[in-house]
């Protein structure tokens, strides 16, 4: 009989084995890793160095885009099938082959690569980011079922400050041991790549691909081990009744004003938030001209932040509600988008600085700390909300509702980003939508219920 605490340890377990596909993948390593290979390809088509950062940039953000349309479209439907059959369990195995296929082939993403290097690169990362959030939505779907409302908020903050600090090791042992400078071809510790990688051909940074698949298998044991589905009788899949308890769902909106208000508003907070995950690495790239090991440094502070904003704000979610804590979280990432959209090397909204000097880098690195703090316990007071607004029968469903709101903004963000840098030819500018998408967010707030829909 495993008990209830081992249980919550279990479910806790996913997080720590999923976060460094965001923390390594999408932020710290792969992704200014992309937008360094990118920017020699175009390059060596002739372009001038800026227009090299924006179109890498962009095609960044298209291919978010693309994987972010794609879980949109799928999850709701997705989500509606596994509550009418009354199995979740077999979705996140199956999802989980997703991540981490998609992860181990970033490996074979080389520099000076053609055209086609680019499409695979976005391709196998779109694969595993698609396995990632499918994996979330089911796995988020068990979280009723592991106490009662009144502590589901400090189990959410606690689930993602222990992923956190697992995404935080992680970075430390990439940084440390495999991921090289590009100038200096040495770790952080200033020694080769471990196993003999060779660090011209960027093999230790390519490294992170099988790192994080390797990372997820090995972490997700205590998951499926210890996280077991409660006792229902089952039920054939009947992709109609799943399609028609969806449309039920949604046609009942009109009448849920405030759950509609709160998928409105996470709509685009939560994809402003992932928007920025997924371009603050390849803005400190191209923007302050930052090497893997200091983008990555950047992401040890943010992950610290993280871990210890998740926690607090779980203990803040418990006693004043999830709410509160989203919006103060909201406030705070307006504030960093719009330090971050007026800076440069040489000024701060027409403050001048020493481009020569370190306040650059530590006002980022400020930026880092506070996008960490706020983001995660943004993410963790994000899922508790939603579980105030549904019940554990329908609880997959609503998270594949939740996950669509958040994946129309999603893929609405990159694009914008990406039309933005396009249009514009300044990363710094690109990044300008981020702060519109959170004010939205921000203002339909106000039609959410604090104790959502629960009536006790």
């Amino acid at each position: 009989m495993i008990s209830a605490r081992k249980r919550i340890w279990g479910w806790y377990f996913f997080d720590w084995a999923s976060q460094p596909y965001n923390t390594l993948l999408l932020t710290f390593i792969f992704g200014p890793y992309f937008a360094e290979v990118a920017r020699g390809y175009y390059l060596g088509t002739g372009m001038e160095i800026e227009a090299a950062k924006a179109a890498a940039q962009a095609y960044w953000g298209w291919g978010l885009a693309i994987a972010s349309f794609g879980i949109a479209v799928l999850a709701p439907i997705l989500g509606a099938i596994a509550d009418g059959t009354g199995r979740r369990l077999i979705w996140v195995w199956v999802f989980s082959a997703f991540y981490v296929i998609g992860a181990w082939g970033l490996w074979w993403v080389a520099p000076g690569g053609e055209a086609d290097m680019l499409f695979w690169a976005v391709a196998f990362f779109g694969l595993g980011f698609i396995g990632m959030e499918f994996a979330t939505i089911f796995t988020n779907a068990l979280m009723p079922t592991l106490s009662d409302h009144n502590e589901l908020g400090a189990i959410s903050g606690s689930g993602f400050a222990f992923g956190y600090l697992g995404g935080l090791l992680a970075l430390i042992l990439m940084l440390l041991f495999l991921a090289e400078n590009a100038d200096s071809g040495l770790t952080m510790l200033n020694t080769e790549p471990l196993f003999g990688l060779d660090a011209e051909a960027r093999e230790g940074t390519r490294a992170v691909g099988p790192f994080t698949a390797i990372w997820y298998v090995v972490f997700m044991i205590p998951f499926f081990l210890w996280v077991k589905e409660p006792k229902t009788d089952a039920r054939p899949l009947h992709i109609g009744r799943a399609i028609a308890s969806l449309a039920d769902l949604i046609r009942s909106l009109r009448y849920r004003g405030s759950l509609s208000a709160y998928l409105v508003s996470a709509l685009f907070y939560r994809d402003a938030l992932n928007a920025l995950y997924g371009f603050g690495g390849v803005y400190a790239s191209g923007v302050l001209g930052w090497s893997i090991i200091q983008i990555g440094t950047f992401g040890i502070v943010g992950a610290i932040a993280a871990m210890i904003a998740s926690w607090i704000g779980g203990r803040a979610d418990r006693r004043f509600g999830p709410k509160p804590v989203i919006a103060g979280c909201i406030c705070v990432l307006i504030f960093v988008c719009i330090i971050i959209v007026g800076m440069d090397r040489d000024a701060v909204w027409g403050i001048a600085m020493d481009p020569a000097s370190g306040l650059p880098d530590q006002i980022f690195f400020a930026c880092g700390a506070l996008i960490g703090a706020a983001g995660g316990a943004l993410q963790a007071a994000s899922r508790t909300m939603m579980v105030r607004h549904t019940t554990p029968d329908h609880a997959t469903e609503a998270f594949g509702l939740f996950a669509l709101s958040g994946k129309v903004a999603s893929f609405m963000a990159p694009a914008l980003i990406a039309l933005v840098t396009t249009i514009s030819g300044s990363q710094r500018i690109g990044i300008s939508p981020l702060i519109l998408l959170f004010l939205v967010g921000l203002v339909l707030l106000i039609w959410v219920k604090p104790r959502g829909e629960q009536t006790a």
